[in-house]
């Protein structure tokens, strides 16, 4: 993704630099990242005054750890801003008894945030939140990693940038992430789901009852089995009854809402980025002299590309997390009944399509929008906080 020559700054002080200095540039094995004033800073045999400026190697381990690292803090920091809306919105997607009367009213989300705390005090707004942050440390390192690492295979240079392949990069770093942590996910929506008084089911008590949830799908419909196709009937019987699969229990939807969503979501940011830092308008967005060099002296991944002051990167997470957010959310409302199927009903397991019938027969289209104003309220900070420590988190690290 890097863009600036190895020979720019010695070109600058010695025109005839270019022209003799070949022969001592540092070769491609040899780019790393390193820290201190003068790291990546070579002098020239032609010119002992001139330096060459190494480029960051965005496939080395330190730029892995250190962009993993702001990815992970970028999530958490995020998530701990949005905890208490975050498991209202829950309650109100997987249609929680409790708290259904509060969903259609304008002031449902502050009725049922009043009604947790009377009910269960500060903790119970954030209950779920020590699953939260254990699942969306790896999961934003993960994703922001892929992204990175996607982005530099797919868009090799300033030439093949398009907003095609941004999306394609967002869409399969968000994929990759949700893989790898979806059963970390699975558990949080369950603590976040109990409402009963009193009740402090720790992860090691929801984890067992996620892996010995039954269902009762194929006893329950075995009438409804012997009068259907052979092929429908085969796949009812091998579905396994418990065990590790229940972990990925919804993971199906999730994929699918994961393409509009994480594709969106990187889209929308970086092309928001990329006006916001248009010329007519840089020196008031951009913090000068940032488009150059990190704090540490390090040159950025992305070279030439100027931080964002506070305002304007938050707002462009907040644009990006709106346009995502609508784009993926009735997906995601399938996703958290499915999430939630063993815990309410007969413990049928239900696939996309029937869940998604059950949703439009209990409350019609606008059933698949159920909480997506607390979804707004809550992806405005969730994800303009995310992006806003992710860019300031590799900038001070030196990246």
């Amino acid at each position: 993704m890097m863009t600036h020559s190895p020979l720019a700054t010695s070109t600058a002080s010695d025109p005839s630099a270019a022209s003799t200095d070949r022969g001592h540039e540092l070769p491609t094995s040899s780019r790393g990242s390193l820290t201190g004033p003068g790291a990546g800073k070579q002098p020239t045999m032609s010119n002992p005054g001139a330096v060459t400026v190494k480029q960051v190697d965005t496939r080395s381990w330190d730029y892995l750890l250190r962009s993993g690292l702001a990815g992970g803090l970028a999530g958490c920091a995020a998530k701990t801003i949005v905890g208490p809306l975050d498991r209202v919105k829950i309650l109100f997607q997987t249609s929680n008894p409790q708290f259904a009367k509060y969903s259609s009213s304008w002031f449902g989300v502050a009725s049922a945030m009043k009604s947790i705390n009377h009910d269960e005090g500060i903790r119970g707004l954030f209950k779920g939140h020590s699953a939260t942050l254990l699942r969306i440390f790896p999961y934003a390192a993960i994703k922001f990693i892929a992204y990175e690492q996607i982005r530099a295979v797919i868009i090799p240079s300033k030439d093949h940038e398009t907003p095609f392949r941004r999306l394609i990069s967002g869409s399969l770093a968000g994929i990759t992430s949700v893989f790898f942590t979806y059963p970390l996910e699975l558990i949080r929506v369950r603590l976040a789901f109990e409402t009963k008084q009193g009740s402090r089911s720790s992860l090691r008590n929801i984890f067992h009852q996620i892996y010995n949830e039954r269902s009762s799908g194929v006893a329950a419909s075995s009438d409804a089995a012997a009068s259907s196709s052979t092929v429908s009937s085969a796949a009812e019987k091998i579905k396994p009854r418990s065990g590790l699969v229940n972990f990925y229990r919804g993971f199906s939807p999730t994929m699918v809402g994961m393409l509009p969503y994480a594709g969106i979501s990187f889209l929308t940011h970086d092309t928001v980025g990329d006006w916001l830092r248009h010329p007519s308008i840089e020196k008031y967005t951009t913090i000068p002299h940032s488009g150059k060099d990190t704090p540490n002296g390090q040159e950025q991944a992305r070279s030439h590309r100027p931080q964002l002051k506070a305002t304007a990167e938050l707002l462009s997470g907040a644009i990006a997390g709106l346009v995502s957010q609508t784009s993926s959310y009735p997906l995601e409302v399938i996703r958290r009944r499915m999430q939630v199927g063993g815990v309410v009903g007969d413990g049928h397991v239900l696939g996309i399509r029937e869940t998604a019938q059950k949703i439009f027969l209990e409350r019609g289209f606008k059933g698949f929008f159920v909480g997506l104003t607390i979804g707004y309220m809550k992806v405005v900070p969730l994800a303009a906080t995310s992006f806003f420590v992710y860019e300031r988190g590799k900038w001070w690290l030196g990246i």
